[in-house]
């Protein structure tokens, strides 16, 4: 069976997301410090379809994390669009040609069609838990791996229910003071350090999650 891995951006004292998060600023205030140390990187930028950046260390965890992915899953604040009922005219954050190329599945509780874009990315939207969510990924994914993309939410969901098998942190060293934490009301599950990269932008930390 396929592993259910994540792979998230962490300031040092435990957010993923800054304070006051807007349909402007989904990130919230800061929250895009967390996130520099990969677009600094060659590897970023070739996924987004374009050149330059560094090609370091940084650039190889980046190209590692999404090597064997062969679906997503995302909460509806990740995919963005606002709270209630679907405005179908909202279409992601990332323009027509999304970074992800596989099979994307939104937790929501309102349906929406299924939402193809260029580049082999489509979004398919799940209403009815994060069980069915991830049996639906599994089945796109086949022998590949299932990536839970964020935000804070879906990740302490799958965390806290004991259906993670893999939690790799890229932990950079600033201070946010406020907005989401990352691992908050997620019970007391065994966390075994199977990695450790570290370089001058970051240190990515690969757990294996044995509960």
């Amino acid at each position: 069976m396929s592993a259910v891995t994540c792979q998230i951006s962490m300031s040092l004292d435990g957010f993923v997301a800054g304070p006051n998060q807007s349909i402007d600023n989904p990130i919230g205030e800061g929250g895009m410090r967390l996130h520099e140390w990969a677009f600094a990187t060659s590897s970023w930028r070739e996924q987004q379809g374009s050149e330059g950046g560094e090609h370091t260390t940084d650039a190889e965890v980046v190209d590692d994390v999404v090597r064997n992915v062969g679906a997503y899953i995302m909460g509806r604040k990740m995919f963005g669009g606002g709270d209630g009922p679907w405005d179908e005219s909202w279409r992601g954050w990332w323009g027509e040609n999304p970074p992800y190329h596989t099979p994307v599945f939104v937790l929501t509780h309102h349906p929406r069609d299924p939402l193809p874009m260029q580049g082999g990315t489509t979004f398919n939207f799940v209403t009815d838990g994060i069980e069915s969510a991830l049996e639906q990924a599994r089945a796109a994914a086949g022998d590949k791996d299932v990536s839970i993309a964020g935000g804070a939410s879906a990740v302490q969901q799958y965390l806290g229910a004991g259906l993670l098998d893999e939690l790799y942190l890229h932990i950079v060293p600033i201070i946010l003071g406020a907005g989401e934490r990352l691992l908050l009301d997620v019970g007391h599950p065994a966390l075994e350090p199977i990695e450790v990269i570290a370089s001058p932008a970051v240190t990515h930390v690969r757990y294996r999650v044995t509960h």
